[in-house]
């Protein structure tokens, strides 16, 4: 055995072990575990860029969304965790809207079958999403953001800065927080 078939042995059982993750490779485990980032540089965030269709919606831009709270959704709708976190992003949605909060889904496919604006359509229909969701065929948006995971979640502020970022499911709690302090603080 060579030193570096050794080497990528030990990476894998560690990998196995600790349940770290490698982007590209482990997707679907990225997606299942959950990492928050409190986004201390609160970055300005980047504009909806390359969407091929808007649904619910004409099309948006963070200028027109200034002065809200947005919360940016990155999901599929063949990836079993982007659709169980689903239910807490329409409710969250419901919660909030006439207090200011936009919920932007950002529909980047993973598999060939989810670029299908109709298979788009069709799942919003079965999930019952009312709140815009661009179609981000080219993962433009994605890039962006510099996005790695599905599902994930950025807030933004009042003023167009990335506050808030989690990857994978749960955290719904301090989600929830998160888009009440930014409200209450404008109210």
């Amino acid at each position: 055995m060579t030193l570096k078939l050794l080497a990528m042995s030990a990476a894998l059982i560690g990998i196995t072990v600790t349940g770290a993750v490698i982007p590209g490779i482990c997707d679907e485990a990225a997606r299942a575990a959950p990492i928050t980032v409190a986004a201390a540089s609160q970055q300005a965030a980047p504009d909806f860029t390359g969407i091929t269709n808007w649904f619910n919606s004409k099309p948006l831009s963070m200028a027109d969304l200034r002065g809200k709270v947005v919360l940016v959704d990155f999901w599929t709708y063949g990836c079993v965790n982007c659709v169980n976190t689903l239910p807490h992003v329409t409710d969250l949605y419901a919660k909030y809207k006439d207090r200011g909060l936009v919920v932007v889904g950002v529909h980047t496919p993973e598999f060939p079958f989810e670029r299908s604006a109709a298979n788009v359509q069709a799942a919003l229909k079965r999930h019952g999403i009312t709140y815009p969701v661009a179609q981000d065929n080219d993962s433009r948006t994605w890039n962006a953001y510099r996005n790695q995971y599905w599902p994930a979640q950025y807030i933004i502020d009042q003023t167009g800065k990335i506050v808030f970022q989690h990857a994978g499911e749960g955290a719904y709690d301090q989600i929830d927080r998160t888009v009440a302090r930014l409200l209450n603080a404008s109210s």
